[in-house]
């Protein structure tokens, strides 16, 4: 699994954290990730109203030509979204494995942190660490 970028979206489609995890990605600016997951955030949103299905959780999952996005949704309605490559397979759920194991890191060093204000952006050092070791031991 190569994972490009990471984000953490609040519960009213606020970009609480961006990170780049490969160097050759087009370079976009820090509204055009805002805007980006803003529109993430609405569409996420529609999917779950127009489900004919009750229950639903929105958008898991797109394919693209170029890659794929894998969304997991928090109890709280914060969403962590892993942008991966186009060989990327979630094969006996490795990618959602990563990202609740994701969402534990979040409840442990970002949640727990008395200096932590919620839905401002993520600004921990624990965090980060654990997060990218999470991250590059996915990708072996």
């Amino acid at each position: 699994m190569v994972v490009h970028i990471f984000w953490v979206i609040n519960k009213v489609g606020g970009l609480i954290y961006d990170k780049k995890f490969h160097p050759g990605l087009a370079p976009l600016g820090v509204n055009a990730y805002l805007k980006l997951s803003g529109c993430f955030h609405a569409q996420h949103a529609l999917a779950r109203q127009l489900s004919p299905v009750g229950g639903d959780s929105g958008i898991e999952y797109i394919e693209a030509e170029d890659f794929k996005l894998f969304c997991y949704e928090a109890p709280t309605g914060v969403k962590f979204v892993l942008i991966t490559g186009r060989q990327t397979q979630n094969i006996n759920g490795k990618v959602d494995a990563v990202l609740r194991a994701i969402y534990e890191l979040y409840a442990d060093y970002v949640l727990k942190n008395h200096f932590y204000d919620m839905d401002q952006p993520i600004r921990v050092e624990k965090w980060e660490t654990k997060l990218e070791a999470l991250i590059e031991q996915a990708e072996l």
